[in-house]
């Protein structure tokens, strides 16, 4: 019982100062391998710049790491994707996030490849397991993984368990919808696994439940409502958001607002958002444009501007955070071909574009 107060008052200590401070970053999880890769980064001059150093100066003080469980056994298109975050890699990266004056925010994808909305894969290890064995093993394995960081002296300040959790994760064991009653009993035992392990090792450290409804109040309001019945440990909501797939912005503003009405208690950090500055607008897949600026280096500007301007009006919003920010591919043999254009670096020349500068406006 002693024990368990110890790490309750540690853990609403760390909550107050985490809640006191505005959080801006980015998930930078593909630096290592661009750095092996020669990327050159630029300032918005063409100055050839250290990006960590562009970060620091934009006012960036906590950086996304994602964490695959075996990412060798992902498929190899997803490799080519960016799919290679195992242990090892995580270690190294933030060590050099730490050294250079950054925390850590920890991302645990509990998959060998990609989890989010459309896909959670039990990991090849935690195949066909139970809902008890398969909570145990999440348990056991995050005690490892945060236990190793420690021992590196890179301990993380905020620790996601599991990444865009909306419908679950690890399906079948795990798989939920925010409208239906099923399975939430499996779910949230999966969450409270991994929850336990993060306040046993890293106590100080604020948990993070991340979903990524922000444009769909009803969903979101149910999803968090079903964790607070499970009594769910955690400490901030997270939420993704991009405008192609969660609406406008006044939208989200909605939500901001009804999750400061009804958990008042928990701070709320945007952990993903990104936006085109190259895009033809036209719609594929579940990409909706039609309320979207144009997919031009001005539009992405002009959306961050827009974000940070709606993120600033609500005091229970404390992080903000890019993904994939250093997508970047100047310097190297397939230099502006990189794909997806979302980052704050254009490809075809090396240079920081306008919307990393309006960043440095969230909660100054």
């Amino acid at each position: 019982m002693a024990r368990r107060v110890i790490l309750m008052m540690l853990a609403l200590a760390a909550m107050m100062s985490l809640a006191a401070q505005a959080w801006l970053g980015g998930d930078i999880s593909m630096m290592t391998s661009n750095a092996r890769s020669g990327v050159i980064y630029k300032d918005s001059c063409g100055v050839t710049v250290d990006p960590y150093d562009l970060f620091k100066q934009q006012g960036w003080n906590m950086m996304r790491v994602r964490l695959f469980v075996d990412p060798g056994n992902a498929p190899g298109a997803h490799h080519d994707q960016g799919v290679c975050q195992d242990l090892d890699y995580v270690i190294d990266l933030c060590r050099t996030i730490r050294a250079r004056g950054f925390e850590v925010m920890l991302d645990f994808h509990y998959s060998d490849t990609w989890a989010d909305p459309a896909k959670q894969f039990t990991p090849k290890r935690w195949e066909g397991l139970n809902a008890q064995t398969l909570a145990d093993s999440i348990y056991r394995y995050t005690r490892h993984c945060l236990k190793a960081l420690k021992a590196a002296g890179v301990e993380p300040a905020t620790i996601q368990v599991g990444n865009e959790v909306t419908f679950g994760m690890d399906w079948p064991v795990g798989r939920v919808d925010p409208m239906n009653d099923d399975n939430w009993d499996a779910f949230t035992g999966l969450l409270k696994a991994g929850c336990r392990a993060c306040r046993e090792v890293c106590p100080a450290a604020g948990i993070i439940i991340h979903t990524e409804k922000a444009g769909v109040w009803p969903m979101t309001r149910n999803y968090y409502d079903r964790l607070a019945a499970a009594g769910v440990d955690y400490d901030i909501i997270g939420l993704s958001y991009y405008p192609m797939w969660h609406g406008t912005i006044p939208n989200l503003g909605v939500t901001l607002n009804s999750l400061a009405e009804r958990y008042p208690d928990k701070p709320v950090m945007i952990v993903e958002a990104a936006y085109y500055y190259q895009h033809d607008g036209v719609n594929r897949g579940e990409e909706d444009f039609t309320h979207c600026l144009p997919g031009t280096i001005e539009g992405q500007r002009e959306f961050t501007a827009q974000l940070v301007n709606e993120l600033n009006r609500h005091d229970n919003v404390t992080g903000l955070f890019w993904w994939f920010p250093e997508e970047n591919s100047y310097g190297t043999p397939w230099q502006g071909r990189f794909g997806l254009n979302r980052g704050l670096f254009n490809s075809s020349t090396g240079c920081a574009l306008p919307a990393l500068y309006e960043m440095s406006r969230f909660k100054q």
